[in-house]
């Protein structure tokens, strides 16, 4: 028979109680209201809908928030460990219905949001943070408690950079988001926004009033319009809150915990019907086609995640997986720009490769590029100097980079679409052809003095004699012939190659850093 509790713990167990009680009411049943009628949950109830039934652990579940009159209220910041799919994450998230989710500037240590307690965890644990971000960044509210102002350059930024090396770190914005939170969500391997509530801003539209004289609705100066396809500050836009959680969910399962490990290998898979590549790609250069169907098409059936698919939309990437064995994909996409690597296709292919590196993941490239973006506005724009960074990514790259060259490869565009690494390898279809620059652009070049002298009667056929020369010259079956490829294969085929390689990937002796 159990012996009964010593008395004097029941006016202490009380006392938990109440307190758990200002906790769970986050900013009191109004502002939780309204929260809910804006179509938002509060950062409680955004965590539960995340994470595996049971599994949420809150630490610092009493932290308060000051009041003008004392009373209690609830953190602006819940976080704590769980897991998602049986795997251990650290999560965090600002509760706007709190003080508008404001960081805990009246804390001696910071629970998280701008560095604080729920990173260090994950850093010294060694497992993914998960950030939910919905908060106003500083507030003169809670600078207020403390009494006196912040210098902002002696805040540390311990451990988010660190983090960003050692871990995947995954975002969402899900509601008005500024200053440090805004900031906050690009410092992440994958983000993502609402479209019907997420906004962020380095200053919202009282601000942007007070410092131009502006009016400007939050949605228009920072929505998901504005930094998904214009400033490219996040990677993709969900309708709401639930497919936002439901597209971290689903990026995580592509990740490993740590630079320690490789991916997990999904052991159900199912294959599409490979005769379908002839029907999505015309070997024609004059033919556009579907990138995304023909990355559809060789991933494992329903597995392709793309990633960014709104911004920088010459390069379409994402994860997938051949065999179960998760894999980067990244193919140029000739319905736009004609595939050309511009600013924008290619700071977003340095950030993905950057990312599969350091996750071990290797790379499929479908390569159909005639280079970078020419004409006075890529260069001003600087596009030699950014797709260099892309250029750059791939070849410092330890992971193996598979080029499959679909068609056409010119110049240093051609260079950023493979890597000289030994486990690397370039497959080639038979619509493939490369060089330092297209033909009839390189015979203009070259031959502009003999061109420009001809009669004009005579000048087109001169042009089309001296480019017929050099098709004869610069076959791609020459270049197979002197092992310039590795390999020429029928498009159909593609799969089975990549997966024999992808797989002899993942076999190899695990030789990456210490996590």
């Amino acid at each position: 028979m159990a012996r009964p509790p010593h008395p004097e713990w029941a006016p202490l167990l009380e006392e938990v109680e109440r307190r758990r009680a200002v906790a769970m009411a986050s900013g009191g049943p109004d502002r939780v209201a309204r929260e809910h009628r804006y179509g938002r949950s509060t950062a409680r109830e955004r965590i539960l809908k995340l994470v595996d039934k049971d599994s949420f652990m809150e630490i610092g579940t009493f932290v308060t928030t000051p009041t003008k009159d004392g009373s209690l209220l609830a953190s602006t910041f819940v976080c704590g460990l769980a897991e998602i799919d049986g795997r251990p994450v650290a999560i965090g998230g600002e509760d706007f219905s709190v003080e508008g989710g404001g960081t805990g500037v009246h804390l001696p240590q910071a629970k998280g949001g701008w560095g604080g307690f729920i990173e260090e965890f994950a850093l010294g644990y060694r497992i993914p943070l998960i950030m939910l971000i919905n908060g106003v960044g500083g507030s003169v509210i809670l600078q207020d408690a403390i009494g006196y102002p912040e210098l902002q350059a002696a805040n540390p930024t311990f451990p988010m950079f660190d983090l960003m090396e050692k871990v995947p770190v995954l975002a969402a914005v899900l509601g008005p988001t500024a200053g440090s939170s805004a900031a906050r969500a690009h410092l992440s391997h994958f983000s993502v926004m609402t479209k019907d509530n997420g906004c962020l801003f380095a200053g919202g539209p009282p601000v942007v009033k007070q410092a131009m004289g502006l009016d400007i609705d939050k949605f228009a100066l920072g929505g998901a319009d504005v930094h998904v396809k214009t400033s490219g500050l996040i990677d993709n836009q969900a309708a709401n809150e639930d497919e936002a959680l439901a597209q971290l969910r689903q990026v995580f399962a592509y990740l490993p915990n740590n630079i320690g490990e490789r991916p997990l290998v999904k052991g159900e898979w199912s294959e599409n019907d490979q005769e379908e590549l002839l029907a999505i790609v015309s070997p024609s250069t004059r033919r556009i086609y579907d990138a995304q169907a023909l990355l559809r098409c060789v991933a494992d059936t329903a597995s392709l995640f793309e990633i960014t698919p709104d911004y920088g939309r010459s390069v379409r990437l994402g994860f997938g997986r051949i065999e179960g064995h998760t894999v980067g994909f990244i193919a140029s996409d000739s319905r736009t720009l004609a595939g050309s690597l511009d600013v924008q296709s290619s700071l977003k292919q340095a950030k993905f490769t950057e990312m599969c590196d350091r996750f071990h993941i290797p790379i499929v490239y479908f390569a159909d590029v005639p280079g970078f973006l020419v004409g006075p506005k890529a260069e001003e724009a600087g596009v030699l100097k950014f797709g260099a960074m892309a250029l750059r990514a791939i070849q410092k790259a330890k992971v193996p980079v598979y080029t499959v060259q679909v068609r056409r490869s010119y110049g240093l565009g051609g260079v950023a679409t493979g890597s000289a690494d030994p486990m690397s390898i370039r497959l080639c279809w038979p619509s493939a052809v490369w060089g330092d620059m297209p033909l009839e652009g390189g015979v203009e070049a070259a031959f502009r003095a003999e061109l420009d002298a001809a009669p004009p009667e005579e000048r087109a056929a001169l042009k089309e004699k001296l480019v017929k020369k050099f098709e004869s010259q610069t076959s791609v079956w020459r270049a197979i012939e002197n092992f310039s490829g590795e390999e020429m294969i029928d498009p159909r085929h593609t799969r089975r190659y990549l997966s024999r390689l992808v797989k002899l990937y993942y076999r190899r002796p695990f030789t990456g850093p210490a996590a």
